[in-house]
């Protein structure tokens, strides 16, 4: 279950919002991922600083991605975050591999551990 938290100072308006998360949607899907498994947020910005010295116009994103997602896809997926979200201002991207079995999901009435079948779609199946 890809999440990506994303920070931008100043923020993106909702309709920029909707079109990056569409776009990273379409790429994540095109690469295996079913739509509905692929969370992303939009956090508030923090004041940033880089060698002690205050950012403006900047975006820091975290991708949680599978342990089963190579270095090769986890810079692939940090270029796609960067060519979507474009600009010139500073840009952090971290990619940080999450093992599904400490991802907790409410599917319905239920909550589920990413790693395990999905219930709903075991029902309906």
């Amino acid at each position: 279950m890809p999440t990506i938290a994303i920070a931008a100072s100043p923020p993106l308006p909702s309709a920029r919002q909707r079109a990056v998360v569409l776009r990273l949607t379409r790429w994540l899907v095109d690469r295996g991922v079913r739509p509905e498994r692929v969370v992303v947020r939009f956090d508030p910005a923090p004041d940033l600083y880089a060698g002690g010295w205050p950012v403006s116009g900047h975006t820091t994103v975290t991708c949680c991605v599978g342990p089963d997602r190579d270095g090769d896809f986890r810079a692939a997926l940090a270029g796609h975050v960067a060519a979507t979200l474009g600009g010139t201002g500073f840009l952090y991207v971290e990619c940080r591999t999450t093992p599904p079995a400490d991802v907790y999901v409410r599917v319905g009435h239920q909550l589920v551990r990413a790693d395990q079948p999905d219930p709903v779609r075991e029902e309906t199946a």
